[in-house]
């Protein structure tokens, strides 16, 4: 009987559903790092590199979220970086209009919504403030639940946008060609889906919410996965919150 009991137990363990994934940011400011680069530029490993280091740190998640777009303006010089994306140019060329530039260059960092190096301080330096506090639910229907208090004055009348990036880590690629043939290049934290949802009162002077569909993966081969999501003013460029995690 004892015997029967426990293979009983154990047929039914798959059964049970995982606990489920939830990330919140607190209610102090978390840094939104962004990198843009490209497997087409000499420049860009040492700082993919850099960026890849921050998996190991102990601010991950909670003082700041790396994230690593790939631009397509170096794909003409012998190797098309297959990370790359028209949409992540332009929202390169998005921020080098707001700081009144024409012109955009790899690597570059964005800290903030602000030109940045790593040299001028960690990742996380700088960041404290209350910025409103943003959560993320995995609903287990290939979708998650966010949800924003703003930290401004009560009665604030500012639309909201959350922005969902899927992240892709342990990349390899072997380029042949370009200014980095026969190099074999490693990354972290790229973006390889991103979905954008304005967010809707959930009741009078609460939070601001939403549900929004996991992004689609534009690549595959990646051992490991992470979720990253942001919310900002309307259309705005800059991060008020920030908040990730890993994927199972």
């Amino acid at each position: 009987m004892k015997a029967l009991i426990v293979m009983a137990l154990l047929a039914a363990a798959p059964m049970q559903a995982a606990d489920p994934l939830h990330f919140s940011s607190g209610p102090s400011r978390v840094a939104l790092i962004e990198l843009y680069t490209s497997e087409g530029c000499s420049s860009c490993p040492p700082a993919d590199q850099w960026l890849g280091e921050l998996k190991d740190k102990p601010g991950l998640w909670k003082e700041y979220v790396p994230v690593e777009f790939h631009v397509n303006y170096w794909d003409g010089l012998g190797w098309k970086d297959r990370l790359s994306s028209r949409a992540f140019t332009s929202r390169e060329y998005a921020y080098a209009s707001a700081w009144g530039s024409r012109s955009v260059y790899t690597p570059c960092f964005v800290r903030n919504g602000s030109e940045w190096r790593p040299l001028w301080g960690g990742p996380g330096a700088g960041a404290a403030g209350q910025s409103g506090l943003l959560s993320l639910d995995m609903t287990g229907d290939g979708s998650c639940r966010v949800l924003f208090t703003p930290g401004g004055a009560p009665g604030d009348k500012a639309a909201y946008t959350v922005h969902v990036a899927l992240l892709g880590g342990g990349i390899s690629s072997k380029v042949t060609a370009g200014e980095n043939g026969g190099e074999t290049l490693r990354h972290e934290f790229v973006v390889i889906g991103l979905e954008e949802k304005l967010l809707s009162a959930e009741a009078a002077g609460g939070p601001v919410g939403a549900t929004v569909t996991i992004p689609k993966p534009a690549v595959t081969d990646t051992k490991r996965r992470a979720l990253a999501a942001w919310v900002t003013r309307g259309d705005e460029l800059v991060p008020l919150q920030a908040t990730g995690g890993w994927l199972p």
